[in-house]
């Protein structure tokens, strides 16, 4: 019996190995309690999804079936899970199609399926007879797929089967299953699959009301992820993600606002000559095209990063060039923080967003964004009003610091399409740069 068992854990040890399967549920903290949605992209397989902050993100790599791709947020619903020998699985069908149910145990055996015709809706099925194990429900049409992992810690020998319960239209109040199902109503959450290898990078951004704010995860166990809700907005409405960096927090996204925190406005300057001679504050989009500034923020001269009626959020600033170079060196150990130009190993490709953006130019250079501040490629304006002249006249940028080098240049920041590094260098005021806030001490 003692070398059953344990050949029964080796395999089962081998078989979670190989599954990667975590399931991560959420919690808020800070301004807010509740986690109204969660979304989550895995940086190293450039995929997306969206759920809501109440449900359960189901990471795997599952043992003996293909990659699935789910095409419903609302995936499915399993209680009670785990179960105790029996348990309701609700999902639905987005159109009238044949469906296959089927469950496998560890090894990627199928221990109990069912096919046939359902009907667009909501569907209930019971599911009887499971002995104590982990389990992966798949469920697949032709035009829709779920997977989920099933827990039951019963352990009375019985053969499996499903029972359809038939259409539930909608209302999961329409419950005839026995006591134990009942109880498990009080818990019953959507479990949402996504494709997980060991080793990927996800970044979360969770949402309460008008709070976003980003944790990074490189999973390895069931876990609770907490966001910490705060509020960053500024004096157009704009709200910002936020991500915490080390001590530090960081708006997660570029400035966007067309006012000082006191409502005034900031002159939006278009004309080349103009900008290249004013030294009042003035902001432009990239091109002086909206979309641009809607997507990846506005450039500012430098005049208006320095105003006393500041440009950042409420309990926000615009980020020293001390302040830069802590969270540097904190990310990239060989960054020299007193050189001028470039320096950092990688600190380019750890800041910089990847997936699909204006970064990936070189396959070499293009970003990780492993500590989720996403440096979009925004591009820049010179001090004579004309526009970066990277290749393809986009593949660019370039952040202010709060810090002024003499009367006539500031410090900035710069990420470029070709390197892996960072560029350390004080700019004329007249140029247009993104801008970063971080949050007051």
């Amino acid at each position: 019996m003692r070398k059953i068992t344990l050949l029964f854990l080796l395999v089962f040890a081998i078989a979670e190995n190989k599954a990667q399967n975590y399931q991560i549920t959420f919690a808020g903290t800070g301004a807010s309690t509740i986690v109204d949605s969660v979304k989550i992209e895995n940086l190293s397989q450039c995929t997306s999804l969206n759920i809501g902050g109440g449900n359960i993100l189901n990471l795997g790599g599952t043992v003996g079936l293909n990659d699935i791709n789910l095409n419903n947020n609302k995936g499915t619903i399993i209680y009670p899970n785990p179960a105790t020998g029996a348990c309701s699985v609700e999902f639905t069908s987005t159109s009238g199609n044949n469906t296959r149910i089927e469950l496998f145990d560890m090894t990627g055996k199928v221990v109990v399926e069912q096919s046939g015709f359902l009907t667009a809706g909501d569907h209930r099925f019971l599911f009887k007879g499971l002995k104590s194990g982990v389990y992966t429900l798949k469920i697949e049409s032709d035009v829709y797929q779920y997977s989920a992992k099933l827990v039951s810690n019963y352990s009375t020998p019985e053969n499996p089967v499903i029972e359809n319960a038939g259409n539930t239209a909608g209302s999961l109040k329409q419950l005839t299953v026995n006591d134990n199902l009942k109880q498990g109503y009080k818990s019953i959450k959507s479990t949402i699959f996504m494709q997980f290898n060991a080793g990927d990078t996800l970044k979360l951004t969770g949402k309460s009301g008008n709070c976003r704010t980003v944790t990074m995860l490189f999973p390895n166990q069931d876990q609770t992820v907490p966001f910490d809700f705060m509020q960053c907005t500024d004096a157009d409405s704009n709200h910002y993600a936020v991500v915490q960096i080390g001590n530090q927090i960081w708006m997660e996204e570029n400035l966007k606002t067309t006012k000082y925190r006191d409502g005034s406005s900031i002159s939006n300057v278009t004309d080349s000559a103009t900008w290249g001679s004013t030294t009042n504050g003035a902001w432009c989009n990239f091109l002086n095209d909206p979309a641009e500034g809607a997507y990846y923020g506005r450039l500012y001269n430098y005049y208006a990063v320095a105003d006393s009626r500041n440009l950042c959020p409420a309990g926000w600033h615009v980020a020293k060039n001390a302040e830069w170079n802590i969270m540097e060196k904190l990310i990239d150990s060989t960054v020299d923080t007193t050189a001028l130009g470039v320096t950092g190993a990688e600190i380019g490709r750890i800041l910089k967003e990847g997936c699909n953006t204006r970064w990936q130019y070189y396959d070499s250079t293009a970003g990780w964004n492993s500590a989720g501040f996403s440096a979009l490629c925004t591009n820049f304006r010179n001090s004579t009003g004309a526009w970066s002249l990277a290749p393809n006249n986009n593949h660019d940028d370039s952040y202010w610091t709060a810090s002024p080098y003499n009367v006539n240049m500031a410090w900035s920041k710069s990420f470029r399409w070709c390197t892996r590094d960072i560029f350390s260098i004080f700019n004329y005021k007249r140029a247009g740069s993104g801008v970063r806030c971080i949050k007051d001490n």
